[in-house]
């Protein structure tokens, strides 16, 4: 069983503390992802799993074995590096059989292993060529070869796909997901690209100032994010951060929004289980995401928690399949993404429905979601 614990992990860098208190479990066959900006701990980590790095406290398992204090060379772990480091005066044949031929695996199985990594990540072709002759992906596809081939119980894959271009990046995540579907083995992904943790995760560890904020299922962190922090980070364009003051009007609670034609709206906050009585006449942020004030894109009519406003546009993006359209909302540049034929020229009014049945509230001091 290749499961993964990490249990009360810290890794000190003279004052500098790179992972703080690290608790997490993987299970067996899972791809975990860990992200968040540069600096959060993700590689530290990683690095302390496969034993590049000495644990400062904690204790990390692999399986019911306590590993600590294992060679890198015996935790039957294979990594795949951000720069491939592949041997140049080696082809690609030589740097998949290297690793195996170390270990003295025999010729034949290992030629048998060759065959069979190259079938399943499409380099056969490119067995005779040398690390120069190759483009990138193909690089990183060798190097996912090389790992592949020790058949390890887990793989670690350090910002594997941050030296390619954003085409290219597309191509590999599929590559990987797939090669994960098809080898059902543990895995442990680094990335500051929210989007492919997005795309690619079992579950997603969201990381900060060596800290784990949210630790869940790709879903449940876009949804409920823990956080202002885990918020931000997660979904691309941003979710909006709008201040509000929580009010009362006959009988509904939920916010006034000022926008950018000098007009005024009551957007009721009601989500189930969400009470506000504590917040009454308080400052609070609420979070939307873009495509939640949108326009043109689907039927709004007999849903409570759909609301009109109207604002002035400001820019335009233009993306293809939708446009995004940047309003002022209580004197803040909030997003909204709109259907291209809802849209309004820049300075134009422009009405605009905003869903508020995913409408999050933030505590603006302590910046913890109100009502998890």
């Amino acid at each position: 069983m290749a499961s993964i614990t990490y249990d009360h992990v810290t890794k000190r860098f003279g004052e500098v503390v790179a992972v703080n208190d690290l608790n997490l479990f993987v299970e067996d066959k899972e791809f975990l992802v860990l992200v968040g900006p540069s600096g959060c701990g993700k590689s530290t980590a990683l690095r302390l799993l496969a034993g590049l790095e000495e644990a400062t406290e904690g204790i990390i398992k692999i399986g019911d074995r306590v590993v600590n204090d294992v060679p890198p060379k015996d935790r039957d772990i294979a990594m795949v590096f951000q720069s491939y480091a592949l041997y140049p005066h080696m082809n690609v044949r030589q740097n998949l059989a290297f690793g195996l031929e170390t270990r003295r695996v025999p010729k034949a199985q290992i030629e048998e292993t060759i065959k069979r990594v190259a079938n399943m990540l499409q380099i056969s072709e490119l067995l005779d060529r040398r690390p120069a002759q190759l483009s990138g992906g193909q690089r990183q596809r060798v190097a996912m070869g090389r790992a592949l081939a020790r058949d390890p119980a887990i793989f670690l894959f350090d910002e594997p796909l941050s030296n390619l271009d954003a085409k290219l990046r597309v191509e590999m995540r599929t590559e990987i997901k797939l090669l994960h579907q098809r080898i059902k083995t543990t895995i442990v992904y680094v990335t500051h690209d929210q989007i492919e943790a997005m795309t690619l995760a079992d579950r997603i560890a969201i990381m900060k100032d060596g800290f784990i904020h949210q630790f869940d299922i790709p879903q449940q962190v876009y949804d409920n994010p823990a956080n202002l922090f885990v918020a931000g980070f997660i979904g691309s364009p941003s979710m909006n951060f709008i201040p509000c003051r929580i009010v009362q009007t006959e009988g509904r609670q939920g916010v006034i929004w000022e926008t950018g034609n000098g007009r005024s709206f009551f957007l009721p906050v009601e989500r189930q289980g969400l009470v506000l009585d504590h917040w009454l006449g308080r400052e609070v942020i609420l979070g939307i995401r873009p495509e939640q004030i949108a326009s043109g894109f689907h039927e709004q009519e007999g849903n409570p928690q759909m609301h009109e406003i109207e604002s002035v546009v400001k820019v335009l993006e233009p993306t293809g399949p939708d446009t995004l359209v940047f309003v002022d909302i209580n004197g803040r540049e909030v997003t909204c993404r709109v259907n291209p034929n809802a849209i309004k020229q820049p300075g134009e009014p422009m009405k605009l429905m905003v869903d508020m049945s995913k409408a999050l509230l933030f505590d603006p001091q302590t910046e913890e979601r109100i009502g998890k």
